[in-house]
């Protein structure tokens, strides 16, 4: 799941591949706006068919919480 989720990050947001880590957060150490979230968020949802509630969004602020959410939630 990490490195799923690495790929969408360096592919998609044009993060750097060696700045991802488990412990890195989405936006003080990646860089990632709230409209480059939101599209994290909805690419993660169509590619790993999980539904991440508003009540979710906020939880996720590391590298390591998004891959922890996805694997609880995959289908």
């Amino acid at each position: 799941m990490f490195e799923k989720l690495k790929e969408i990050l360096v592919d998609e947001l044009n993060v750097s591949p060696e700045d991802i880590s488990m412990d890195a957060e989405l936006v003080g150490d990646l860089g990632i706006n709230s409209l480059e979230l939101a599209d994290l968020l909805l690419l993660c949802e169509d590619r790993f068919d999980v539904i991440i509630g508003d009540d979710d969004v906020h939880k996720l602020v590391t590298v390591g919480d998004v891959v922890s959410f996805m694997e609880s939630s995959a289908k």
